[in-house]
């Protein structure tokens, strides 16, 4: 694996989500990085993404789902288009779906392990589906529909 993250080559007035923005020191500052054709990320849940006693809050297992997809669709589409990450002009994509069946409880203190597989691949739109792992314990799975972001998204 590459040491860089995705994310890591994200400029920087880019680069303020909740779940992967450097620059979002309040965030889960979520990385990931290619493990083959696969992406793979990592994130161990703290004690106040609790739902119940022991178990995470569904909407994070979201929305880890939701930035490993966009990140992974971010280096995949600079894959499709033999470019080196980190070239001008930038590859950021958003989410435009994000459909998630949770299979089992997530467990609390555990590391999560998400893993992408872009199923899609075209100039403006990436279809990655992501499954989350805690140890051996499939917890959820997830499909992002992630498209090149709109210019009256980016900063002026």
């Amino acid at each position: 694996m590459n040491n860089k993250a995705f994310q890591d080559y994200y400029p920087d007035e880019l680069s303020h989500c909740y779940g992967c923005g450097k620059n979002n020191t309040a965030g889960h500052q979520l990385k990931s990085y290619w493990d083959g054709e696969e992406s793979v990320a990592h994130f161990t849940p703290k004690s106040h993404h609790t739902a119940i006693p022991g178990f995470v809050y569904g909407g994070l297992v979201a929305s880890l789902i939701d930035c490993h997809g966009t990140g992974t669709a971010s280096a995949a589409a600079f894959k499709a288009a033999n470019r080196e990450m980190g070239t001008e002009p930038p590859l950021r994509f958003v989410t435009a779906s994000l459909k998630v069946d949770y299979l089992a409880p997530t467990p609390q203190g555990i590391d999560l392990a998400l893993r992408g597989v872009p199923v899609e691949v075209k100039d403006r739109k990436v279809v990655v589906d992501i499954t989350v792992h805690a140890n051996d314990i499939l917890c959820a799975k997830g499909q992002v529909v992630a498209v090149k972001m709109p210019e009256g998204m980016q900063p002026q």
